[in-house]
């Protein structure tokens, strides 16, 4: 191979200023001009960027926020209960109802389903046909119609008991009270005997209006 001076006594000629160097000062730049070190400029990263990837910020396993909706609460057997004769107050037990005092529910009867309009189950070759599901009627009791009960505009409520204490009607405030009981003032009628429950099996309470999921 060819052998080359050192240059310690040379001078050289820059390829970007054309100013005259020590030639031990010069260096070559990545484009491979020939410049002084004082000119040197090395090469622009973005000429070369390096791969990048999306930020690491979706999750493989999510469930985005939304608002339950309203649901039936199954009620206990026979679960109207008439305050006394007389009165149009019905008080229900229904441990840890969770209904808002004040607000507007309806009653409805136990879940039925029938062929309607649809399409009956077909037993022998298994088609599940198109059923039409609906609520059964609300029976009648101590001199309550079930039919004012389940009256489609439904009833405000309030929760807790109404008893009579100490010779006075009142509401009971107690925790167990407000939790587990909640009473309201059925439309028309008014009790023959009261204490007395009835209504029937499978019946609910629930939203007016039912929304499909």
């Amino acid at each position: 191979m060819p052998k080359y001076a050192t240059g310690k006594h040379a001078k050289a000629i820059s390829d970007r200023s054309g100013v005259e160097f020590p030639y031990r000062e010069m260096v070559r730049e990545w484009n491979g001009s020939f410049v002084h070190v004082s000119e040197f400029e090395p090469k622009q990263p973005q000429l070369e960027p390096k791969p990048m990837s999306a930020d690491a910020i979706s999750l493989r396993n999510v469930r985005p926020a939304r608002t339950e909706p309203s649901v039936l609460i199954s009620l206990r057997d026979n679960p109207f209960e008439t305050f006394k004769a007389g009165s149009g107050i019905i008080n229900i037990f229904a441990p840890g109802h969770g209904l808002t005092n004040g607000s507007t529910y309806r009653f409805r009867g136990s879940v039925k389903v029938s062929p309607g309009t649809g399409t009956a189950y077909n037993p022998n070759t298994g088609a599940s046909g198109n059923p039409v599901s609906g609520f059964s009627s609300i029976l009648n009791f101590d001199g309550i119609s079930g039919s004012n009960v389940e009256r489609a505009a439904g009833y405000t409520i309030t929760t807790g008991l109404y008893k009579t204490i100490g010779g006075v009607d009142q509401r009971v405030t107690t925790d167990y009270s407000l939790t587990n009981f909640f009473h309201f003032t059925v439309a028309t009628n008014t009790a023959t005997v009261g204490e007395t429950r009835g209504g029937g099996v499978g019946c609910s309470v629930g939203p007016v209006t039912i929304e499909s999921w």
